[in-house]
């Protein structure tokens, strides 16, 4: 038996993250019930901000060592392409899938029905003026960032995306010139997955101020008032993850909810700070310790990021049918067929936008029915607490295509897969995830 395969020794509880996370949000929770005015402090909210902003800090930089290292070392260049194929196909089935599931939980439920809130259009003018001015054109456009280092300062994922793989082909083509640069691009994704492993030692910290922030400004009262909402929202993104997710984790050949164990440090986090991309770099590392090929996941997590967004879906198609039914608007099989099909190009049309889950309701609603869009307003003062359940799917259903599009590609060690599904490795210990050539 290999030194990899033995089981990890049994570290202190209290020196677990998910443990260290899992008692700071309790703790943050706690500190904004009981102190709502300290908690609602811009300081309290600079920790939360403080640790997003030191996990983006790197996002890019990771995104294109580990792209252009992944297409660097292939020899087919044609396999990019296809990666890049399957996994928009496996991203548009599942995104359906969230979509009709959300309309089939807020009919079943009759979400909305009897609420009596009022809307307020000037609370939401900035969402949809914002979604008024973004076509699919400009998203098309977006993508190509104005100059390479601008698209490194701003963090945005797809564009970096592009030029890594640019960068990555133009490696492919130097053949043996090319040996010195993708050793550089090598070394230098392992030294970024170290920086990484250094700032997730401030998650709890952040995950603390991100949610003593949340409850301490928006209060018990919001998140009651709207609780029916916030948990069919909940249980309907449970019942994807368990039902679609599941089935489909079944079918490659493993389980959800070991999957979801072996990533529990990645999904306290995202709860804690209502941030998928908090858990980005992490995630990427974990995958590949979990079997799956390096170019498969250089190019899948990070355009899943922008185009496999399962949780937005979800809370587009049922928040639609909640506003609708509050402000006694019936929506029949025509308008609510319309929705699936405006939400699945919204989605991708708001994604790296400030706001990009109401920025893409509001686009939403306005194509279905534009009386609606004012009822935005009613769901504003609980956002925050959707944006949570949000991220969280989103963030786990990224991990499920990785593994799937790497299964497909013939590129998932289902040994590898087997033994940190089943707690033989330590999938904590990103020090040691730094994989060797």
């Amino acid at each position: 038996m290999t030194a990899q395969s033995t089981a990890p020794a049994k570290k202190p509880l209290h020196h677990h993250l998910y443990v260290q996370v899992l008692v700071a949000i309790l703790l943050g929770a706690l500190f904004g019930w009981l102190a709502p005015q300290t908690a609602a402090q811009e300081w309290v909210k600079a920790l939360g901000d403080g640790f997003i902003k030191l996990i983006k800090m790197v996002i890019a930089p990771i995104i294109f060592c580990t792209v252009v290292s992944g297409v660097a070392h292939i020899e087919d260049a044609r396999k990019v392409g296809r990666v890049g194929v399957k996994a928009l196909i496996y991203f548009e089935i599942v995104s359906t899938f969230a979509l009709v599931i959300g309309l089939l939980v807020g009919n079943i439920l009759k979400a909305g029905a009897g609420f009596a809130g009022k809307p307020d259009p000037s609370a939401i003018t900035k969402y949809t003026e914002l979604a008024a001015k973004r076509s699919g054109v400009d998203f098309v456009l977006d993508i190509i960032p104005d100059s390479a280092i601008g698209a490194f300062a701003r963090g945005e994922i797809l564009q970096v995306l592009l030029f890594s793989l640019l960068f990555g082909f133009a490696l492919l083509t130097l053949g043996e010139r090319g040996r010195g640069m993708r050793t550089f691009v090598d070394d230098a994704g392992h030294a970024m997955f170290g920086v990484i492993a250094i700032v997730m030692k401030a998650a709890p910290v952040g995950a603390f101020g991100a949610m003593a922030y949340t409850v301490g400004k928006y209060g018990s009262a919001a998140l009651l008032s709207l609780a029916g909402l916030i948990g069919s929202f909940y249980l309907t993104a449970a019942l994807f993850i368990a039902v679609v997710l599941g089935l489909i984790a079944a079918t490659v050949g493993f389980n959800i909810f070991r999957l979801l164990a072996y990533l529990k440090d990645e999904i306290l986090i995202v709860l804690g700070t209502s941030s998928s991309e908090s858990a980005l770099p992490p995630l990427m590392e974990k995958l590949e310790r979990l079997g799956c090929s390096k170019p498969v996941v250089g190019l899948v997590v990070p355009t899943g990021y922008s185009f496999n967004l399962d949780g937005t879906n979800i809370y587009m198609t049922l928040t639609t049918l909640f506003i609708a039914r509050a402000m006694g608007v019936e929506l029949d099989f025509a308008h609510q067929a319309t929705i699936l099909v405006v939400a699945m190009l919204t989605s991708k049309g708001a994604s790296g936008v400030s706001g990009a889950g109401f920025v893409t309701l509001a686009a939403t609603l306005a194509a279905v029915d534009p009386q609606l869009a004012p009822g935005m307003s009613l769901v504003l003062g609980i956002d925050k607490f959707m944006a949570e359940c949000r991220a969280l799917t989103n963030f786990i259903g990224n991990g499920v295509a990785t593994i799937v599009v790497s299964a497909w590609e013939g590129e998932l060690d289902r040994d590898k897969l087997q033994e940190g599904l089943k707690r033989r490795i330590d999938p904590s210990n990103v020090e040691t995830a730094v994989s060797t050539e």
